[in-house]
């Protein structure tokens, strides 16, 4: 299986333009599964509720999820973006999961960061798996990284690959998901973006650093902290299926959920 994700540098609030970037940059491109950044076409640091609101759409509608659609069917692949979310009156930072038959699975981000918790409500989805060509294929946003607890439920409830699309400030996720791949036993693939903005007088710059992860922490490939660009690796899916250590040890059965 090959699994890819594409590092971009979005201009805030013109989503038109930074879908056809991403879908330019990937179109010569072969993949089964494409991550993109959180918040990869609307940018990151929005002023109030209002400016978000303006930028966000339904899950499932809008142009940003219709050239999704459409390049996931095109590219018989799963796409898995981060995008603002607005439902039921409330703001969400949500990620899809754009199947090649042009469904899709929702995630809103649990554990909102900093400033965010000013713009976006806690989601509710929970964290979950869905089966994409006999894989386990689980969801995180950016800080829920910080919690160990997010890729273990994930872990515990079948995830093979845990996507995770990222607005990265702080410089300590990379090195962290070698430890959350190594502890699950699973792939993880982080997308980040590059850049900076500073639209409320705080200046934000994304580290960019991109990373694929094998179950034992091998860094499959890793992009550069300032310029966008498309990183791929061909994985067995099966690796993470097996969470033996030694011959008397197994990661999930040997737990002891009581004492912690």
């Amino acid at each position: 299986m090959i699994v890819s994700l594409y590092q971009n540098r979005p201009s805030f609030g013109e989503i038109k333009k930074n879908v056809k970037t991403v879908i330019n940059a990937v179109s010569d491109r072969e993949f089964d599964i494409l991550v993109l950044p959180e918040l990869f076409a609307a940018g990151y640091q929005f002023k109030d509720t209002a400016e978000a609101h303006s930028l966000a759409d339904p899950a499932g509608e809008g142009e940003t999820f219709e050239k999704m659609q459409k390049l996931a069917v095109e590219k018989n692949a799963l796409i898995i973006y981060g995008f603002p979310e607005k439902a039921d009156g409330r703001l969400y930072n949500s990620s899809l999961a754009v199947l090649p038959d042009g469904n899709y699975h929702l995630y809103q981000k649990v554990h909102l960061f900093d400033t965010e918790k000013a713009i976006f409500s806690p989601g509710q989805t929970g964290f979950f798996v869905f089966e994409f060509r006999q894989t386990g294929i689980g969801m995180m946003i950016c800080f829920d990284w910080r919690f160990p607890e997010a890729a273990r439920k994930l872990t515990l409830d079948g995830a093979q690959i845990i996507c995770h699309p990222s607005n990265l400030v702080l410089p300590h996720c990379p090195d962290a998901m070698k430890t959350r791949a190594l502890e699950n036993n699973v792939f993880t693939v982080t997308c980040d973006r590059v850049g900076s903005e500073n639209r409320t007088g705080r200046q934000l710059k994304f580290i960019g650093k991109s990373r694929i992860i094998a179950p034992d922490g091998e860094v499959l490939g890793e992009l550069g902290t300032d310029d966008p660009g498309f990183l791929s690796a061909d994985i067995d899916p099966q690796l993470a299926a097996n969470k033996q250590i030694t011959l008397n040890n197994e990661i999930l059965s040997d737990r002891r959920p009581e004492f912690y």
